[in-house]
C-alpha cells in the first residue's frame, strides 16, 4: 500500500494535469477508502473530492458504531465479544469486519478507513478475459471464487480449497490475485496435477471484472464473504481462530450452496437481492436519485476557474 501511494500520488497529478491541457478539466476526485491520500492529493491540486465507498452498509454501520465509541467491539482483553448493532442480528466476534477485530494483520487500512468517516475510473491491474469462458458453461453451473484484494490466504487454506473442487468437481472461477513484490508472501502454488485434473472445468485468474463475473447466467454462486444476508454458507466459526478448515468442510459447503436441499432458498433470496438492486439503480430508483443528487451538487459546487473556456 505504501508503494501505491509513492508512485500513485505522481501518476494522478500526471493524469490530472493531461486532462486539463486537453481541456477537459477534472471537476471532481472520487476515491475508495483504501487509497485514502488521494483526497489530500484533490486537495493539494484544488480540485474537490468524494469517496466512493465499495463495501456493504452493515460494514459501514460497523466502522461507524466503532469510530465513534457507541457500541463494544471485541478487544485484546475480550476478543470473543459480540456486537450488537442497531437493526442488525447479532454479529459474533469472528463476523465483525476483519479490520476491527484485535487479531488482525491490517490494522494500518482500519486506520486509513475510521479517518475518512469522519468520473474518473481506473483499473491499477489489466482483467482477464473470462467472458467467453463462462459463455460455454451452463446456465447456474460455476462458483465464483474470491477473497478480494487485501487477504492473502496461506498456502495450506489454498490447498484445501483446490481438493475440495476435485471431490466435488464442480465448475469454478477462482480469482487469485498474487502478493504485492513488497509483502515478502510467497505466492501461491496448486497441489500437484491439479491443474492437470481441473481441465476446462475450472478457471483460474490473477484478476477480473467481478461485475461482469458475477451478473454472468453461468454463475451460481459466490464463495467470498462471511454472509448475513442468508444468500450462502457459512465456512466455520473460526475465522477470528485461525483454524484450518479441511476440505471435507468445504465440500459440504461447496454441495450445500449449489445442490443441496438448500441451495434453492439460497438462489431465491438472492435473486430477491438481485431484483431490490436492480430497481435501486433503475430510473428513479434510490441509487439513481442519490447518484443525480450527488453530480447536481458536484456541478454547483466546481470552482470556476474548472469550467473550459
Amino acid at each position: 500500500m505504501h508503494q501505491l501511494e509513492l508512485v500513485g500520488k505522481d501518476e494522478i497529478t500526471i493524469m490530472i494535469n493531461k486532462h486539463a491541457e486537453q481541456n477537459r478539466p477534472v471537476s471532481c476526485f472520487i476515491n475508495n477508502p483504501f487509497i485514502p491520500w488521494t483526497s489530500d492529493d484533490a486537495e493539494s491540486l484544488g480540485i474537490p473530492s468524494a469517496m466512493l465507498w465499495v463495501q456493504s452498509c452493515a460494514c459501514f454501520a460497523a466502522y461507524y458504531h466503532y469510530n465513534h465509541g457507541l457500541v463494544s467491539f471485541p478487544s485484546e482483553s475480550d476478543p470473543k465479544l459480540d456486537v450488537r448493532l442497531p437493526a442488525m442480528t447479532v454479529l459474533k466476534n469472528d463476523e465483525v469486519p476483519s479490520f476491527l477485530h484485535p487479531s488482525t494483520p491490517y490494522s494500518y487500512l482500519w486506520t486509513a478507513i475510521l479517518v475518512l468517516n469522519d468520473t474518473v475510473r481506473c483499473d491499477m491491474m489489466k482483467s482477464n478475459d473470462c467472458v467467453e469462458w463462462l459463455d460455454l458453461k451452463p446456465t447456474s453451473s460455476v462458483i465464483y471464487i474470491s477473497f478480494e484484494t487485501v487477504v492473502y490466504l496461506k498456502q495450506e487454506k489454498v490447498n484445501e480449497i483446490a481438493q475440495a473442487l476435485l471431490t466435488t468437481g464442480i465448475s469454478f472461477f477462482w480469482v487469485m490475485k498474487p502478493p504485492s513484490k513488497e509483502s515478502g508472501l510467497p505466492i501461491h502454488t496448486f497441489p500437484e496435477g491439479f491443474l492437470e485434473k481441473v481441465g476446462d472445468n475450472g478457471k483460474i485468474v490473477q484478476w477480473s471484472q467481478q461485475e461482469k463475473v458475477l451478473t454472468h447466467p453461468s454463475v451460481t454462486a459466490a464463495v467470498y464473504l462471511v454472509d448475513v444476508f442468508k444468500t450462502g454458507v457459512l465456512m466455520c466459526r473460526g475465522a477470528a481462530e485461525n483454524r484450518l478448515i479441511p476440505k471435507e468442510d468445504v465440500v459440504k459447503c461447496f454441495l450445500e450452496a449449489t445442490t443441496g436441499p438448500k441451495a434453492s432458498d439460497l438462489k431465491s433470496n438472492a435473486l430477491k437481492w438481485k431484483v431490490a438492486a436492480e430497481a435501486a439503480v433503475a430510473d428513479g430508483g434510490s441509487s439513481n436519485r442519490n447518484i443525480e443528487a450527488f453530480i447536481d451538487e458536484v456541478k454547483r459546487n466546481i470552482p470556476p476557474w474548472l469550467y473550459c473556456s
